[in-house]
């Protein structure tokens, strides 16, 4: 079990360092994109109980509001 517990924490902490170089080149636009998605993301799955479907449509809405927030 602590093999397994390690191999969690080593690819999530692996995915976290990849996650946050591939936004090193982003658009200000790109990066509110994202942001909206995620936030839409979670927000969708907790108003709809846990369902995929409401993540995924929580996603598009986020991801269609953070992309018409202007950066500044």
């Amino acid at each position: 079990m602590q093999t397994i517990k390690k191999l969690a924490a080593t690819t999530s902490l692996a995915a976290l360092v990849l996650s946050l170089t591939a936004c090193a080149n982003m658009s200000g636009q790109d990066k509110n994109t994202a942001i909206g998605a995620g936030v839409g993301a979670v927000a969708g799955s907790v108003l709809t109980g846990g369902s995929a479907v409401g993540a995924v449509g929580g996603a598009a809405v986020g991801g269609v509001i953070g992309n018409q927030v202007k950066p500044k």
